[in-house]
């Protein structure tokens, strides 16, 4: 039986179309089952595809269902804030006013509305030490040497993320790492390996991040929300910057220019979020069983 669900491909972490990172938001997914739905994910071939549903808490506005390409993730962040941005376009009306809470794999997660911009609540997050060995491997398959590297961790925030600082932003953007070698000590259950760099000469963002996730399918992940909040998380830790709030510039070395915002609250919470634009929205084809 054919079905046609509301449908918007919603580019996040920019106000300008073809920049930041796409999500695609299916508006209605509780007609399809979860091979439907990894398939569909398939199909788009994006780093996230997300389907809303009916949540099952009453404190939720709606479930968040998130898939790569390969796989079912628990929380991620550029589709949190895509989705949330499609549901209010889409008419949704918030249980409570200035923001939305959505539920998901990692439970509940908080939303602010701010004006033109969105910021989820980053869920709590756990670290690990990532051990010698795999250290010196993630460096050599990134193409860096090891005194490059100045921090590292491994940092659960709904998703995993190996977490790495480098010298500066400069070395950041020149990585061209091999996939096959980062592949090979990307753990499973982590998401990949995110990078980030400070930068002292751009104005416009205190530092540089890219994301990379061969394991999911998706090499670079164009603005990755949550890897960004592993970021933040180890920012945090080390007080890299002293400020309450920063920006971080992803996307450059592809084209796509996305700036992310973090704020840092007295409650020891930390925010993402910024921009997010619509490029595509109409109905979406399915047939179902």
């Amino acid at each position: 039986m054919n079905h046609q669900l509301s449908f918007q491909q919603v580019d996040v972490f920019t106000d300008v179309r073809f920049k930041g990172n796409p999500v695609a938001v299916v508006l209605d997914g509780n007609s399809l089952s979860t091979d439907e739905m990894q398939a569909v994910a398939n199909w788009t071939n994006l780093s996230e595809t997300t389907f809303v549903c009916k949540p099952t808490d009453p404190r939720a506005d709606y479930k968040l269902r998130i898939f790569t390409p390969h796989n079912e993730l628990p929380f991620a962040g550029h589709p949190t804030i895509g989705s949330a941005f499609a549901v209010l376009k889409h008419g949704l009306k918030p249980k409570t006013e200035g923001g939305l809470v959505q539920e998901c794999g990692s439970g509940l997660v908080s939303i602010l509305i701010d004006g033109d911009k969105l910021f989820f609540t980053l869920p709590e997050s756990s670290i690990e030490d990532i051990p010698s060995d795999q250290l010196v491997q993630l460096a050599n398959a990134l193409g860096v040497p090891l005194n490059s590297v100045n921090a590292s961790a491994t940092i659960d925030v709904g998703a995993v993320w190996i977490t790495i600082q480098l010298s500066d932003a400069y070395e950041v953007r020149s990585l061209k790492p091999d996939m096959k070698k980062l592949s090979a000590w990307i753990p499973r259950g982590v998401t990949g390996v995110t990078v980030f760099g400070l930068d002292s000469e751009n104005k416009e963002s205190d530092l540089e991040v890219r994301s990379f996730a061969p394991n999911e399918g998706v090499e670079e992940d164009p603005v990755c929300g949550s890897g960004n909040g592993c970021v933040a998380t180890l920012v945090r830790r080390l007080d890299l910057i002293k400020q309450s709030n920063y920006v971080a510039s992803q996307g450059n070395c592809i084209g796509r220019n996305g700036k992310v915002e973090v704020r840092f609250q007295d409650n020891d919470k930390i925010l993402i979020g910024g921009y997010a634009v619509t490029c595509v929205e109409g109905m979406l084809n399915i047939d179902i069983e």
